[in-house]
């Protein structure tokens, strides 16, 4: 596992991506860490993994770069998920009215 600074991580995410478009997948995990050491304060961190299955890199990410980095990782991951398949919706007035079919052909042929 590599640890790397922040642009570079996002480099190598975008090459990752790149990489493993056609046949392979690409996972990423967050994690928040809490480091400290004695007489100082508490900082929160989060620990981005990201792995192709025979590479892996991370990074740390401090308060003050979060936002920024965010940003630029929420614009990688838009750009590289284009072959998620769009979720199949059913019209609830489609349904509700089929279901309302059902049940009274239901009662009908029980009265008869």
């Amino acid at each position: 596992m590599v640890l790397l600074q922040l642009d570079p991580f996002l480099n190598e995410l975008t090459s990752m991506f790149e990489k493993s478009k056609e046949k392979a997948s690409l996972k990423s995990k967050v994690q928040k860490r809490k480091l400290s050491s004695v007489g100082e304060s508490i900082e929160y961190r989060c620990l981005i993994r990201a792995t192709d299955g025979k590479k892996t890199v991370s990074t740390s990410v401090g308060a003050k770069d979060h936002q920024r980095f965010q940003a630029s990782y929420a614009t990688i991951l838009k750009a590289h998920m284009t072959a998620l398949k769009k979720r199949e919706r059913k019209d609830r007035k489609k349904s509700t009215e089929a279901e309302k079919k059902e049940s009274t052909s239901t009662t009908k042929s029980k009265k008869l």
